[in-house]
């Protein structure tokens, strides 16, 4: 088994590649940034906060990533434009977009003001819907700064919650939902317009990360492996290596889908009924089916 800190992925497969990554200072998104940049690729980091930027962008240039910090909040367009183009004029290329930066905070919908619903898809999925657009000059086919007849890619950062339902995260359940159809329809017109490749990642709950202090780890912790099919918490490295096989040439006819990251946690449910329980059940069901006649009811013997 490749353990956590090793890559399967060979060291240069993004050798000339150029990333722009919101929300890639901290949390899920810099971890994307770190193993973007130490595949090989340059790599720009988006946030609000200057600290965070140049912090994070200390840290990858000491892995000697070519790394560079700019301050934008993806709710605005003027900033998403003046990132876009300042990553350009930098790197003299875009190849890659990862929409990373989100917002999320529990809340019963009853106590959630309207404001606080709109400003979650605000970040969410109008912030990647308008980094998206900003970025097409640069991803599409025959952009400047491109060697090549192919488009960039995109990858948009979602979750599952949406699947079912999630108790206290409306907004963000709404949002992410808005992301999925976002990617998919970008990929049906942008990759048959301009060969750009569109796709998500859906993270589970994935240990040290800003979202897990919010969303009660507690309860994720606590939860056996009734409820939990791997039984443990994902790393971001996880998340970052979706994001590689998806970057490179591994997954080049890949496009309009988000894959699910999160050890089959959206598909499980509590068990009503312990596993021996479920067994002894059925052992009593054969056992009068063998005793019985076939087709005559019961209260004819």
């Amino acid at each position: 088994m490749v353990a956590s800190t090793e890559s399967p992925f060979k060291p240069d497969i993004l050798k000339g590649k150029v990333a722009l990554i919101t929300g890639g200072a901290s949390g899920i998104g810099f971890e994307i940034s770190t193993q973007l940049g130490k595949h090989g690729a340059s790599v720009a980091v988006m946030g609000r906060r200057k600290q965070v930027l140049q912090s994070a962008v200390s840290v990858l240039q000491s892995l000697s990533i070519p790394a560079v910090g700019f301050e934008g909040d993806v709710r605005k367009q003027e900033d998403a434009a003046r990132v876009v183009d300042l990553t350009f004029k930098h790197f003299g290329r875009i190849d890659i977009l990862v929409n990373a930066a989100a917002g999320n905070f529990l809340a019963a919908a009853e106590d959630l003001s309207p404001n606080g619903f709109r400003t979650v898809l605000d970040i969410d999925s109008v912030g990647t819907f308008t980094m998206c657009h900003e970025a097409l000059k640069y991803l599409k086919k025959g952009a400047p700064g491109r060697n090549s007849s192919s488009g960039g890619l995109i990858i948009n950062i979602s979750a599952t919650l949406h699947y079912g339902a999630s108790w206290y995260q409306i907004h963000v359940s709404a949002a992410k939902a808005a992301v999925d159809s976002t990617t998919r329809n970008l990929a049906l017109e942008w990759g048959t317009d301009y060969d750009i490749r569109v796709n998500g990642i859906a993270p589970g709950p994935i240990g040290e990360t800003p979202g897990m202090s919010k969303l009660a780890p507690e309860e994720i912790g606590s939860r056996g492996r009734d409820e939990m099919p791997l039984y443990k918490l994902g790393e971001k490295w996880d998340i970052a290596m979706a994001a590689l096989y998806l970057a490179s040439d591994a997954g080049k006819y890949i496009n309009g889908d988000t894959m699910v990251v999160d050890g089959g946690l959206w598909l499980s449910r509590p068990r009503y009924l312990p596993k021996e329980a479920v067994r002894q059940v059925s052992r009593e069901v054969e056992k009068r089916s063998r005793n019985e006649p076939i087709g005559v009811p019961k209260s004819k013997l």
